[in-house]
């Protein structure tokens, strides 16, 4: 059974960073990509960065390029999120996902952890 698992979250300051780990088990992911999201209150959720497991591309969206930077630990079967420079509007629940890279939909979700960015 898969099993994708967030942590770090919390309540920061504009301009803090912080860094979100997802811990991902139950199958080998050499062959996926693993991707962030994100859902703020009353928006559709949307993409933030992902990698591929297998040589490390990475891709991010426009509004993080430059402060986030999405990595993996392949000994610990975990992919971390690096946030810096946070804003505001960063505000938003964040969510590890996994697909294949033959995939062209995720469907493995973790629940979610809250990042909340004060003024």
């Amino acid at each position: 059974q898969v099993q994708l698992v967030e942590s770090g979250g919390g309540l920061v300051q504009a301009g803090d960073s912080l860094r979100l780990s997802c811990a991902a088990s139950g199958r080998t992911f050499s062959t996926y990509v693993m991707g962030w999201f994100r859902q703020a209150p009353g928006k559709e959720r949307e993409f933030v960065a992902s990698i591929i497991w297998s040589g490390g591309s990475t891709y991010y969206a426009d509004s993080v390029k430059g402060r986030f930077t999405i990595s993996r630990d392949n000994a610990k079967n975990t992919v971390f999120l690096q946030m810096n420079s946070l804003k505001p509007e960063d505000t938003a629940v964040y969510y590890c996902a996994a697909r294949s890279v033959t995939s062209g939909k995720y469907y493995y979700w973790g629940q979610g952890t809250q990042v909340t960015v004060s003024s």
